[in-house]
């Protein structure tokens, strides 16, 4: 079978969309597929093409036997939510006209912003090919939830054209179940409708003893370590911790917090203000280097702010800290909580209360006991969100929508 991805995030990017991505698409290509990606210059979040790359109309290289084809847009830092319009109307174009020219059985565009999926429905339309989408978020709706957008006439419009995607998709592969409720909710057939859920890589992420020199190296040793790993962005919550990280007294504890974003500049200026002495700032690390940085965290912080939409989201770094073996500091309500209480691989806080964090990052780092059985938890949980089994799972969905099509 011949597949068509489209997608705005890929490697050497390390945002959550190109890591499914590229595991996706490398275990589709082991098990007979011929992929083809169609991407931009790697740019996330800072807006700068990586180094090795260029922002032209036509670049073609090959990665684990998937062609990758990356087209000219316009690229803006993650911050500005016109320039950030401007970047995914000029993808969606660009990829519009090179996959004209890519044969393929079936079509798929990621989200999270619907413009790639826009491009896939278009294609469908050309080529006569059957397309699914890829729900990683519910845009715009996680738009207004971080205050980039008031709910007003543009919003509605957005909101129309989500709707109009859906129906138009052949297939939904949704990466949370309360994503396919709120899609059934909203009048979409839950036939077409499938939930792969985000998942980790077991052979990259597993448990390692820590690294010794980069502990050596930050000045860490012997330190009980936090550490947040992505985005720093709008929806993360991260000042709200900067204040907590304020109020706690054991000066073993420290917090690492590793990656890019748009509010990165004002964490650190906050950080500054605060003058914390307990929290390192690092820039972000190739994939292949981040098990490295989880190894020397004793647990995984993965907040976001409180609120409704939020609930429905499932953060990829759990699984990957799981894999890991590493507990989670979860401020997250909803799905993740959920799966996080089930496994027993945590401690979940309310978002953004205070209290709640200083008692888990207290229970965390004194009570022993309760670290092994979350260490416990961790395994099963790694066991039971493998990528490959997942990315397989996707296949055969895709295999028969294509059948159906045909």
């Amino acid at each position: 079978m011949k597949i068509l991805f489209i997608s705005d995030n890929f490697p050497p990017e390390v945002n959550a969309p190109a890591t499914r991505t590229i595991e996706h698409c490398a275990e589709w290509v082991k098990n007979g597929a011929e992929v083809t990606v169609i991407t931009c210059a790697p740019n996330f979040p800072s807006g700068k093409v990586f180094i090795g790359y260029k922002n032209r109309l036509w670049q073609k290289e090959q990665i684990y036997g998937i062609t990758v084809i990356r087209v000219w847009s316009y690229i803006s830092s993650n911050e500005g939510f016109i320039k950030r319009i401007l970047d995914y109307m000029s993808f969606s174009f660009s990829a519009f006209l090179a996959g004209l020219f890519i044969k393929c059985d079936i079509i798929v565009a990621t989200s999270p912003q619907f413009f790639t999926a826009l491009t896939g429905w278009e294609l469908s339309i050309f080529k006569r090919k059957p397309w699914i989408f890829e729900l990683r978020d519910l845009w715009p709706e996680s738009i207004k939830a971080v205050g980039a957008m008031k709910n007003g006439f543009v919003l509605k419009i957005l909101e129309k054209v989500e709707l109009f995607l859906y129906r138009k998709a052949s297939g939904i592969v949704s990466v949370t179940n309360s994503f396919k409720k709120n899609l059934i909710e909203r009048g979409i057939s839950e036939d077409k409708i499938h939930v792969i859920t985000n998942g980790s890589n077991v052979e990259l992420f597993k448990p390692v003893e820590k690294n010794e020199l980069l502990l050596n190296d930050l000045g860490l040793k012997n330190k009980f370590i936090i550490g947040y790993i992505g985005t720093h962005g709008m929806a993360h919550g991260l000042g709200f911790i900067l204040e907590c990280m304020k109020k706690i007294e054991n000066k073993d504890i420290h917090f690492i917090m590793i990656g890019e974003g748009a509010d990165k500049k004002n964490l650190k200026t906050l950080a500054g203000k605060l003058e914390l002495k307990n929290v390192t700032f690092l820039d972000s690390v190739p994939k292949e280097k981040i098990s490295k940085y989880i190894s020397i965290t004793d647990v995984s912080l993965v907040p976001l702010r409180k609120c409704e939409t939020f609930k429905t989201v499932i953060p990829s770094k759990i699984f990957e800290s799981a894999a890991m073996n590493k507990p989670v500091l979860l401020g997250v309500e909803g799905e993740s909580k959920e799966i996080i209480e089930k496994y027993n691989a945590g401690i979940c806080f309310i978002p953004e209360n205070e209290e709640a964090f200083l008692s888990a990052v207290k229970n965390l780092s004194e009570n022993k006991e309760l670290y092994s059985s979350f260490e416990k938890g961790c395994k099963k949980m790694a066991r039971d969100y493998d990528r490959k089994t997942l990315a397989i799972k996707m296949l055969s969905i895709m295999t028969e929508i294509a059948k159906v099509k045909k």
